[in-house]
């Protein structure tokens, strides 16, 4: 299992630094990303949180799964791997 914590279900007014706050209680943090929409710069509702070692993962998910923050129920789970993406889409035109 890896370091890093897939958060869902965010309250859009939840910060980087809430998060971090958040599950240093479980261990620390070593970073908190909240996902952004590029054009608008509004969050998506995700982030991820790594923290240093995969015990204080395991304990962050077993312990914030499905508890309520900032009036929204959280769903935390181990991140997937990031899938690559293909920029070489074809234009339809």
């Amino acid at each position: 299992m890896e370091s890093k914590v897939y958060v869902g279900n965010l309250n859009w007014i939840a910060t980087e630094e809430s998060l971090t706050e958040l599950f240093s209680k479980f261990g620390n943090v070593v970073s908190a990303k909240i996902v952004k929409d590029n054009f608008s710069g509004k969050s998506k509702g995700f982030g991820f949180v790594e923290m240093s070692s995969q015990k204080e993962a395991e304990k962050a998910i077993a312990e914030l799964d499905g508890t309520d923050f900032m009036e929204r129920t959280l769903k935390v789970s181990v991140a997937r791997p990031q899938r690559k993406r293909d920029n070489n889409f074809k234009k339809r035109y």
